[in-house]
């Protein structure tokens, strides 16, 4: 037994290092870490949760929570991932509690997530029995931690934990893939329980149904705290009203809920090492927005699940994963003479409607969409109520089902796409077996008699001229009211801007209750569409003016499309309101950033091109030339990484190129500080007048000084108000570039580029209108400083 035991070691040593050597503790003390490689664990004292490194790829890990149990299939079920857009290797990789308070996770070395938190008391980090991963102070009892996952969840919540206005749920790309998808549980700005999908081209709420108010979808806005959770016997509660109980309420099993990858948000149970789900906010998958991707219909069958499949004319974007959609098949720049519709009964694509028109004829319908070259399809419906047919123009196939749909939708493709449906079904109808035996069916009947024949004929006739007079009347007074109308719900101004109500402005704006922004033209308020977009609401003057500025931002606005240049959504002219609704800007306007000094230098750089870009756009590549006549700090706005867009059209002109030399203005128009000299002396005005304007807005940005409060000059000067151009000069003539650049607004700067810029500012501020560069020169030169002209 002895000599047995002897010639076993050696294979119980080769066995033992052949498995990883896995560490399990309780805490994790400071100076100490988890390393990857060890395969390193924390366990929760109930033994319910482990926290390490869970293997994703061949040398891929995330730091996450699980449920120790492992399913019947032998995975494991994360509930918390600390790096789940990144994960670390398998080499040098490690999660460690610093000296002075900071749990930091590392792949070889660099720094991929930290708690960024401190502490002179000692520290542990710690797996409690409800799986949430804490840091606290050793041998202190409190549940005031110094950090804990329970505030960053990333697509589950565990029973006990609390969500709130500070926490999402944002769900994983795939069944297979951890990183972030295109599905947020929130509490949006109404305070209400949401579920948004958004992806590069589409954001957008489902749920609750966006086209209810709060109160119609059951839920309260008036409780601001934004505070729900799952209780341990399967109970949901929500400040917003929202609740409900799971199947298998009252049991205090293991439970959590879960924004899954297909946008349903469900709670789970955990028996007999199987998953099974006790509740689910959706029981129709169709429904969920971007389910299937764009230009893709979704059907679905309790026996197959959910099935994607591309509109005719339109190809799979990715075979492997039908979220992401489809395209076409075809160029879309086809003349309409090239395009045809398919018929789709019982069809129905949400949202994105750039015209709705109500009794017009399918063909007048049909037409329109052809006239458009950014609409996809048309749907055409009868309306009971009203009487009348509607035809929606659609700009974007979004979430396509049939769901008790009783549209029915036109899709927009070339006419040989057109043919190849057809002659498909045709080919499907024809491929039906028929039995080549005869059956005989004895069947006796009463021939007609001439005369029988011709008395049906002739009521036939005169029942069906009735039914053509009545339905000609009904369509000619109806078309005739809706055209003598004040009012529209939704009208297009030429290319798909939406006609909104006025009631519809005032819901969107909670009764105009937030106002960020205002000026000669009228106020800006802050709203939200029914599709949760937010918007600013630029409610403008009721005086002759205002209207008439309204009027030509409409003009303006119709013609452009840059992403230097604020996009419209829609506008409102009903009765006395003129109103216009257009994207916002996070950071709002260039003039607070200014004041707030919340700019560097590079950007300051950024700014400077993005606006140019835009202007040299308005002048020379519209089809008419462009001039924005008022190009301010307010006037430029900020989105959320800084990318400037060229707002506030409504004191700009139109011109044909032809006429831009002999054009002639009624009034002076501009802001005092950034008008260039032809309008103090009458000279014609051309674009080079916001050419100077963008100059001086240039030379605000570098010096922190605004042109309206500069002070008095010394010297020759005294006794007049000095421009900000002619500091600016005279400071770089007497004590240099260095001298008139406000530290505290731009930062750090290159030496070279700053001169380059300052350079370009003043030659765009000269007082002879031909000594300025063109917009698009100031691109060339922005982006090429050490071009030689």
């Amino acid at each position: 037994m002895h000599m047995l035991s002897i010639l076993l070691l050696p294979l119980l040593i080769i066995i033992s290092y052949s498995q990883p050597i896995l560490t399990t503790t309780n805490v994790l003390t400071q100076g100490s870490s988890l390393v990857v490689k060890k395969g390193d664990h924390l366990v929760s004292p109930n033994r319910l949760f482990t926290a390490g490194f869970h293997q994703i790829g061949q040398n891929a890990y995330l730091f996450a929570i699980w449920f120790t149990e492992l399913t019947s299939d032998g995975s494991r079920t994360l509930v918390w991932m600390a790096n789940r857009d990144l994960p670390i290797n398998g080499k040098r990789s490690e999660i460690f509690l610093s000296k002075t308070g900071n749990l930091v996770l590392s792949d070889a070395g660099q720094q991929i997530w930290a708690s960024n938190t401190k502490s002179t008391s000692p520290l542990q980090l710690q797996l409690l029995d409800s799986g949430n991963l804490v840091l606290n102070q050793v041998k202190v009892q409190t549940q005031s931690y110094i950090w804990q996952s329970f505030n960053f969840p990333t697509n589950t919540l565990l029973p006990n934990q609390p969500f709130t206005k500070n926490t999402v749920l944002i769900s994983s790309r795939s069944w297979t893939n951890y990183s972030s998808g295109f599905y947020k549980f929130y509490f949006d700005n109404d305070n209400v329980l949401s579920i948004l999908f958004k992806n590069d081209v589409v954001t957008s709420v489902f749920w609750p149904k966006p086209w209810l108010i709060a109160t119609e979808a059951g839920r309260s806005t008036f409780n601001n705290s934004r505070f729900a959770f799952l209780d341990s016997r399967g109970k949901f509660t929500s400040t917003d009203n929202y609740s409900f109980v799971t199947s298998d309420y009252g049991q205090i099993v293991p439970r959590r809920l879960t924004l899954d990858v297909d946008g349903d948000l469900r709670v789970y149970t955990l028996n007999q090492k199987k998953w099974s789900v006790s509740l689910q906010t959706t029981s129709l998958p169709c429904l969920i927005h971007g389910s299937c991707g764009l230009n893709s219909i979704c059907t679905y069958s309790r026996e197959i699940g959910r099935i994607c499949t591309c509109a005719y004319g339109y190809k799979a974007k990715n075979r492997s994963d039908l979220s992401l959609g489809c395209e076409p098949t075809f160029n879309v720049t086809q003349n309409r003479e090239n395009y045809g519709f398919i018929r789709y009964p019982n069809m129905e694509f949400y949202g994105f409607d750039s015209s709705y028109t109500p009794g017009i004829s399918l063909e007048t319908c049909k037409n329109t969409c052809l006239n458009d070259t950014n609409c996809k399809a048309v749907q055409y419906s009868f309306d009971p109520g009203m009487g009348v047919f509607k035809c929606y123009v659609k700009i974007m196939l979004f979430n396509g089902h049939s769901l008790d749909s009783v549209y029915t939708t036109y899709v927009k493709v070339p006419k040989s796409d057109v043919l190849a449906f057809y002659q498909k079904i045709i080919a499907k109808e024809s491929e039906l077996n028929c039995s080549s035996t005869i059956i005989e069916v004895e069947r006796s009947y009463i021939e007609k008699t001439p005369n029988e024949s011709i008395k049906f004929m002739l009521w036939f006739s005169i029942i069906l001229g009735a039914i053509e007079v009545a339905l000609f009347l009904v369509i000619y007074y109806t078309t005739k009211q809706l055209s003598s109308g004040e009012t529209q719900s939704y009208v297009a101004v030429g290319s798909g801007f939406r006609r909104f109500t006025y009631d519809e402005i005032v819901k969107a704006s909670r009764k105009f209750r937030e106002e960020i922004g205002r000026g000669g033209s009228g106020i800006v308020y802050k709203g939200v569409l029914l599709d949760n977009r937010v918007v600013a609401i630029k409610q403008l003057n009721e005086a002759t003016q205002g209207e008439a500025e309204f009027l030509a931002e409409i003009r303006t606005i119709e013609r452009i499309n840059h992403r230097n240049l604020i996009e419209m959504y829609g506008y409102c002219a009903e009765k006395k309101h003129r109103i216009l609704v257009y994207e916002y800007m996070e950071n709002g306007s260039l003039a607070e950033m200014l004041v707030a000094n919340r700019l560097d230098w590079q950007k300051i750089l950024a700014i400077a091109i993005g606006v140019a870009k835009g202007l040299a756009y308005l002048h020379e590549e519209c089809l008419e030339w462009v001039l924005h006549c008022d190009v301010k700090p307010h006037n430029i706005l900020l989105d959320l990484s800084y990318s400037p867009k060229v707002a506030d059209f409504g004191l700009s002109k139109l011109f044909e190129r032809s006429a831009v030399e002999g054009s002639s203005f009624s009034r002076i128009r501009g802001t005092r500080g950034y008008m260039a000299p032809e309008w103090m002396f009458n000279l014609p005005i051309t674009s080079k007048v916001d050419v100077y304007s963008y100059g001086v807005v240039i030379l605000e940005m570098i010096t922190g000084k605004s042109p309206l409060q500069m002070q008095q000059s010394s010297g020759e000067n005294s006794g007049r108000d000095q421009t900000l151009v002619e500091w600016v000069r005279d400071k770089i003539r007497d004590e240099g570039v260095e001298e008139v650049v406000d530290v505290e607004t731009c930062g750090e700067y290159d030496t070279k580029s700053l001169k380059n810029v300052l350079k370009i500012a003043l030659q765009c501020a000269e007082e002879d209108r031909d000594a300025r560069p063109s917009m698009s020169q100031v691109v060339h030169m922005l982006l090429h400083p050490d071009f030689d002209d």
